[in-house]
């Protein structure tokens, strides 16, 4: 369902059960992410918070194999939710971009909610150290991010400029591409702001 610039799902399949409520003008970032993998909530607190919406998250899957399947379909289901909740797009910025910093780490973002989506990652890690227990790969940090951008319909870049805590470098990531969100939802004219006159 989806009502103004909110929207709730739920994905239920044999490998998870995920429930999502976002809340695009939400009371400044509030956040709860439960998906067994204490990083990934910690990330996923990072993108409402910094995003600046009101973001719930609820997801049961299938850890005992791995959390790729956890990561995806929580991909999946928070980017069914953004594109519902935008709705017609009407009056919104669009486009947004930025260099981020965590510490050593800098992270580059940008992107376009133009309803076509396209991933271009470039996020390379000198050694992938699992973080968290039970643990998060951080390679599943550009799946997240393919899933979400995918179901979103948004064009998105994120490519390292420099880092070698691989626990900053994701964590530079969201809160990047969620400064990029925040930025791009903003509603700063009346109407769609594209020459075809939809997105």
């Amino acid at each position: 369902m989806s009502d103004g610039r909110r929207a709730s799902k739920a994905r239920t399949t044999k490998e998870t059960d995920i429930s999502v409520r976002i809340d695009l003008d939400g009371a400044g970032g509030t956040v709860s992410a439960t998906t067994g993998l204490p990083f990934f909530d910690h990330m996923l607190d990072q993108l409402g918070r910094h995003g600046g919406f009101s973001l719930e998250i609820s997801a049961v899957g299938d850890l005992h194999v791995d959390g790729h399947h956890t990561v995806e379909d929580v991909g999946i289901t928070v980017g069914e939710c953004f594109r519902e909740a935008l709705g017609d797009k009407a009056g919104i910025r669009r486009f947004a971009s930025g260099l981020y910093p965590l510490d050593e780490a800098l992270v580059e973002v940008a992107l376009d909610l133009s309803g076509r989506p396209f991933v271009a990652y470039d996020v390379p890690f000198g050694e992938v150290l699992p973080l968290g227990d039970p643990p998060f790969n951080p390679e599943m940090a550009e799946h997240f991010w393919s899933s979400f951008a995918i179901s979103a319909g948004v064009t998105l870049h994120v490519r390292l400029r420099e880092g070698r805590n691989t626990h900053h470098i994701v964590e530079a990531s969201f809160k990047g591409v969620a400064r990029c969100l925040r930025d791009a939802v903003r509603i700063e004219g009346g109407g769609v702001p594209s020459t075809k006159g939809a997105l």
